[in-house]
């Protein structure tokens, strides 16, 4: 998949193509229909597909404070549309700039000049430009006056819900991860690069991959079954500690892992960690023994969920 970083990026070849416009956080199965739907019309024109998206997201941008955790970081999702056969996504910077364009700036700079769209797909619940004046009836006028097709995204539904990343933030939370691999019809994993570390797990006989994950919020929180990709012998399974380490004072959000079995020198590699089950909250222990023998029965009842599911 190719990524355009930004209008100034776009060249004549980019002309020509079907589009749909959103942010695609956590590329569940309603997202996927839509993609579905877009790569179908694509074949049928004999043109590529893309995705239009913006960094940051409107309300990260408005109200950093109020903005839900990220199901995917733009890695991640960009990972993820590559697999469902996407092949540009344009990312526009969200900026006080673009906030102040009008509906009809973009249409026309974006979705006419820049890319040529000739068919679109979007929620009828889409808002855009200044003061979310853009809507559907908008953009549906817009491709009648200069030849595109603008339709609905299917709504994709489990159990009479609508599937959505609300919903997914919902399932993780409350640390059902079944219900969150159901709606995003996989297991949920983060991404990033194993780093150095403080080496405190070596002195209490846990050695941990420590992963950066870059992020203000994270959309889970607590100890977890884990198995992670991107090394010999994947899937390696492990327990994994996700949030800020109170024990030891810690203030950003860390992912460590501790893999079962596994020595293998693994730092700067880009791994994928699923988290397969929840185990339970995060705590502050009141000494590092404490958290050895906590961390013990962690790695045990990883283990004996990883041995009854395997069975």
């Amino acid at each position: 998949m190719e990524l355009i970083r930004g209008y100034h990026n776009l060249r004549p070849r980019h002309r020509g193509c079907v589009a749909t416009i959103g942010n695609f956080d956590g590329v569940h199965l309603g997202h996927q229909t839509v993609l579905g739907q877009l790569s179908e019309k694509a074949a049928e024109l004999g043109v590529p597909s893309g995705v239009i998206s913006v960094e940051p997201y409107p309300m990260e941008f408005f109200a950093p404070d109020k903005a839900p955790a990220r199901l995917t970081r733009l890695r991640e999702k960009i990972r993820a549309l590559t697999r469902y056969a996407v092949d540009r996504m344009l990312c526009l910077r969200f900026d006080a700039e673009f906030a102040a364009q009008t509906p009809e700036e973009f249409i026309e700079r974006v979705l006419i000049e820049g890319l040529d769209v000739r068919y679109l797909v979007v929620g009828d619940d889409f808002r855009f430009g200044k003061d979310r004046r853009g809507d559907f009836a908008l953009l549906r006028k817009a491709g009648e006056q200069h030849g595109f097709q603008v339709v609905n995204l299917h709504t994709f539904a489990i159990d009479g819900e609508r599937v959505s990343s609300t919903r997914v933030r919902e399932a993780l939370a409350a640390g059902d991860m079944g219900r969150a691999e159901q709606l995003l019809g996989r297991p949920y994993r983060m991404c990033g690069r194993v780093a150095h570390g403080d080496k405190r797990g070596r002195t209490i006989g846990f050695p941990t991959a420590n992963i950066h994950l870059h992020r203000t919020n994270t959309p889970i929180k607590g100890v977890f079954a884990v198995e992670m990709f991107g090394i010999e012998g994947e899937p390696v399974q492990g327990v994994a500690n996700i949030g800020t380490r109170p024990t030891v004072d810690g203030v950003r959000s860390l992912l460590e892992v501790h893999l079962f079995d596994f020595d293998a020198d693994i730092y700067g590699r880009n791994v994928s960690a699923e988290f397969v089950h929840r185990l339970r909250d995060e705590q502050k222990f009141a000494s590092f023994e404490e958290l050895r023998k906590q961390i013990d029965k962690d790695a045990n009842a990883a283990r004996a969920f990883f041995a009854q599911r395997d069975k």
